[in-house]
């Protein structure tokens, strides 16, 4: 059944991990990627515990995003894969489990390619929907493929084992079971508005409540929340042609999302035309840093260089994680703020220079304004935002 994409919709992913009690590095690994056309994530859950279980499935991942990035056969990538994980002479198991998440953005249709993981968890409208695999053999091996499509308010999610069994061993039980941890999830989603974070980071402080902070194996969960989005466009420096300002204030005005304005020139241009005068808040203004402005139809009104110079090391210095932000009432930590908060963001930059913020030493056709948004959609990008820049 074809289930329509509300073009607001976003795909909110998120994961995370709690290792095996003595060990540093984790034996669970998992890896995504966002294109225009679709999502997919892979977990991998390798033999053991430790350094080598990481890189088991470290390489499990790198070899499943890389190939089904490249479109390439589903059937060839499971091959590869299964070729070069050989299974353990001693337990007669596969060096390194996984699962595969993918979503076609267009329909929101999903495939979970499931190796000897947990079952994947599936909720609709708040209740767990336990899905239909059908089985494949491939050199041998058995590969549990589901589907279907994700609605707003749907979770997807993928555990390891570390998970399933949190408790064994500690509580004298067998563990926590996956019909528990729907249970469990299913309360989640019944209580309060959430993100993947939220949901995913539950989860897991309940499996390590359950071990009793003695970790008995690496535990992980990633999914996907299917969402509201929350676009920004962020509007700054001045257009080359001024016979175009109008045409990109109209474009700001009637973006649907939260607006934001960098540089003292940009935001007079927007002033002019909404007949209005910038009003300064000074208990924002800082040694190193301008106060914000206040503007009508606006969310945040900044300076330019130096605000998002400061924003972006920021949010490079809380690693792109809103939870880790610094609070300061300043421009820098309010669009910080704003882009952290976002799902997807559109810059819009104005290639008009301003000769004070313009090196001598560069070309004239390279503003430090481009240099400085360019590393910063660079980074946000990295970290799997939906990130546009049009120049202006």
């Amino acid at each position: 059944m074809y289930c329509p994409v509300t073009v607001d919709n976003f795909l909110d992913i998120y994961n995370d991990s709690l290792n095996k009690k003595g060990e540093e590095l984790c034996g669970d690994q998992v890896k995504y990627l966002k294109t225009d056309k679709k999502v997919t994530i892979v977990l991998s859950d390798g033999l053991g515990s430790g350094v080598k279980a990481s890189i088991l499935a470290t390489l499990t991942t790198e070899i499943l995003i890389t190939m089904l990035d490249a479109d390439l056969p589903l059937e060839e990538v499971l091959k590869t894969v299964i070729v070069t994980l050989p299974i353990c002479k001693v337990r007669k198991i596969a060096y390194s489990t996984f699962t595969i998440i993918q979503v076609n953005c267009e329909t929101n249709h999903f495939t979970v390619i499931n190796f000897d993981n947990p079952p994947p968890l599936y909720f609709h409208q708040g209740k767990v929907v336990k899905l239909e695999a059908k089985t494949e053999t491939i050199l041998e091996r058995k590969i549990a493929i589901a589907e279907g499509y994700l609605e707003r308010g749907d979770f997807l999610g993928a555990v390891s084992d570390g998970v399933l069994y949190a408790g064994m061993g500690v509580t004298l039980n067998f563990g926590w079971g996956w019909e528990q941890i729907a249970d469990y999830v299913e309360g989640i989603l019944g209580q309060r508005s959430h993100t993947a974070r939220t949901i995913v980071r539950e989860v897991l402080k309940k499996t390590h409540s359950l071990y009793q902070g003695e970790i008995g194996d690496d535990a992980t969960f990633a999914g996907i929340y299917v969402r509201k989005r929350h676009p920004l466009m962020i509007f700054t420096g001045p257009p080359l042609d001024r016979e175009q300002d109008e045409f990109y204030i109209e474009k700001l005005l009637n973006f649907k999302g939260r607006k934001v304005i960098c540089g003292g020139t940009t935001g007079n241009i927007i002033a002019n035309y909404l007949g209005e005068t910038i009003e300064m808040d000074l208990s924002t203004i800082r040694k190193d840093l301008p106060p914000i402005g206040m503007l009508s139809y606006m969310d945040l009104v900044t300076e330019g260089i130096l605000t998002i110079s400061k924003a972006t090391e920021y949010i490079k210095g809380c690693d792109g994680d809103l939870s880790r932000l610094r609070f300061d009432h300043n421009g820098a930590y309010l669009l910080a703020k704003e882009i952290l908060q976002a799902d997807s963001i559109v810059f819009m930059v104005g290639q008009s220079i301003n000769e004070f913020y313009q090196n001598p030493l560069l070309p004239k056709n390279i503003s430090i304004r481009r240099n400085l948004i360019e590393e910063l959609v660079q980074f946000l990008k990295s970290k799997q935002r939906e990130v546009t820049i049009e120049y202006c």
